[in-house]
């Protein structure tokens, strides 16, 4: 199975009438954040699959030529907090960056995100009993810590992620945020987890 994955930067090859022509055999499509919500909503207006994202630390309104006002891209789950199993793979998300502005949306202090974390605990803990194991991805915003983040405070990766792929050892750890440029690395193992930077998109072969 397919999955494409996106973040960060709009790519023409995917906002544009070839889509179909070169992603039309994509089963699930996962968005790590920071996009238009309209880029979203083409995306999900032109393939057939099913749709997942998470805010990133730039999502905000957008407000359209015919008076729409998108709080989120319409028909894509929203996967902060939750996980749901979909084409037998088990999902989980988890929003936003490090807190570098105060009360700014989708943005979190580590403790924030471990307490988000926690909540997820009971339904990867249910996940286990009843389909032997945790997690397949996880989908977030941010980097974990020491992994494809930056040293900057708005771009550290989050500690919180190395204790859940500790912990639940998921396949994938899917995060955007993190801008790729030249030779810079944006994949790396961890324990059992890959960890992809999607920036801008990859195709994942399940």
């Amino acid at each position: 199975m397919k999955i494409l994955a996106v973040s960060d930067q709009i790519v023409e090859t995917i906002y544009g009438s070839r889509i179909r022509e070169r992603f039309g055999d994509v089963e699930m499509v996962l968005s790590c954040g920071d996009l238009p919500y309209s880029y979203l909503e083409y995306i999900i207006s032109m393939l057939n699959a099913p749709c997942f994202f998470v805010h990133g630390n730039h999502d905000k309104p957008e407000y359209m030529a015919n008076g729409r006002t998108l709080t989120r891209p319409g028909g894509w789950i929203n996967l902060d907090g939750r996980t749901v199993k979909v084409k037998d793979i088990i999902l989980g998300g988890l929003e936003g960056s490090m807190r570098y502005k105060p009360n700014a949306p989708f943005q979190y202090t580590d403790s924030e995100i471990a307490h988000k974390a926690w909540w997820l605990t009971p339904s990867l803990l249910m996940n286990r009993l009843f389909h032997g194991r945790y997690l397949d991805i996880l989908i977030a915003h941010s980097p974990p810590f020491g992994i494809h983040d930056g040293e900057d405070w708005p771009h550290r990766g989050f500690k919180t992620f190395l204790r859940m792929m500790a912990r639940f050892r998921p396949r994938y750890l899917l995060h955007g945020h993190k801008h790729i440029y030249g030779t810079e690395p944006w994949q790396t193992r961890y324990l059992d987890t890959e960890i992809i930077n999607v920036h801008p998109f990859r195709v994942i072969e399940w």
